[in-house]
C-alpha cells in the first residue's frame, strides 16, 4: 500500500522548484482538451463575458501565466477550462469543471491535472445529495466508479494526496480519484484512460439524465452554487494563485472558478 502524501502544494513546489515541466504539462492539456472536444460535441456552450479578460492572463514580471474560459448553456449551468501555473519551473494546474443545471440530480464532473512537480491528478463526481441517506443515488452514481478506485489504490505508483484542509477532504466523495503520480508514458496512459472513462461514463449518465422534480430546483440551484463557491474558495492551493499574482487577481481567478462575476 502506497504512503498518501500530505504536503501541501506550497510544500511540494518549494521541495523541488526548478523542475522543468512544459513537456509534461503539454501531455496533461491535450488530455484535457480530448474530454473538452467530447463536451462540445455532447452540449450547446456560451462564453461568459465575465472571463474574457482571463484568456490569458500573467503575472507582473511575465514568468506566470494563465487561461480561464468559463462557460454555461441549457444544461450547464457552469463550466471552467482553465490552466494556471509556470511549466518550465515545477507547478502547474489545470481545470475542466462542469457544473449542471438543478433540472437533473445528475453528480457534477470535476477534474484537475496538474504539477506540483509530479503529476497530480484529481477526477471525481460531485453529489447533489446525502450519500449516507440516499442510497439508491450512491448505488447508480457511485457503485460503478469503486473498482477503478480500488484498482489505483493497489498501484504503488499512485500516492493518494490528502489535503490537509478539512472541508476540501470532505467535498471529495469515497470514490475520488486523488493522487500524485511520478511522470512516465505507462503512467499518462492510465490518466489518459482514467479521464476519458469518468467521462463517457458522466455523459452516458445524461443520455437519460435523472430528473429532479420541479419543486425541488430550486433548492438543488442553492445548494450548488453554495458548495461550488466553498470549494473555491476555502482550497488551500489558492495560496500558490498569492504567491504568483498577487491577492487581487487571485481574488478574481477564485471568483471566476465558481461563477461569482458570470454575467447570465
Amino acid at each position: 500500500m502506497t504512503t498518501p502524501t500530505t504536503q501541501s502544494l506550497l510544500e511540494l513546489v518549494d521541495a523541488r522548484p526548478e523542475v522543468d515541466n512544459q513537456e509534461l504539462f503539454d501531455a496533461l492539456w491535450q488530455i484535457l482538451a480530448e474530454l473538452r472536444a467530447k463536451v462540445n460535441d455532447r452540449f450547446t456552450l456560451h462564453p461568459d463575458p465575465s472571463t474574457a479578460n482571463l484568456q490569458p492572463y500573467h503575472s507582473l514580471d511575465g514568468q506566470a501565466k494563465g487561461f480561464l474560459s468559463g462557460f454555461s448553456g441549457p444544461e450547464i449551468e457552469w463550466m471552467v477550462h482553465s490552466w494556471i501555473g509556470t511549466p518550465q519551473t515545477s507547478f502547474t494546474n489545470m481545470h475542466l469543471t462542469i457544473w449542471l443545471r438543478p433540472q437533473t440530480r445528475v453528480p457534477h464532473f470535476g477534474m484537475a491535472l496538474g504539477t506540483m512537480p509530479d503529476i497530480f491528478v484529481y477526477m471525481d463526481y460531485v453529489p447533489r445529495v446525502d450519500l449516507m441517506t440516499d442510497l439508491d443515488y450512491l448505488d447508480r452514481y457511485y457503485e460503478p466508479v469503486n473498482q477503478s478506485f480500488l484498482r489505483l489504490k493497489q498501484d504503488s505508483r499512485f500516492s493518494p494526496f490528502v489535503s490537509k484542509t478539512v472541508y476540501m477532504r470532505q467535498s471529495q466523495s469515497h470514490t475520488s480519484h486523488c493522487y500524485l503520480v511520478p511522470p512516465s508514458p505507462e503512467t499518462l496512459t492510465i490518466i489518459r484512460d482514467l479521464a476519458h472513462e469518468m467521462m463517457d461514463r458522466w455523459l452516458g449518465w445524461l443520455d437519460a439524465p435523472e430528473p429532479t422534480p420541479a419543486a425541488e430546483q430550486a433548492a438543488l440551484a442553492q445548494r450548488d452554487q453554495f458548495i461550488r463557491r466553498a470549494i473555491a474558495e476555502r482550497d488551500p492551493a489558492n495560496a500558490m494563485g498569492v504567491r504568483l499574482f498577487g491577492e487581487p487577481l487571485t481574488n478574481q481567478l477564485v471568483r471566476a472558478l465558481w461563477g461569482g462575476d458570470k454575467k447570465e
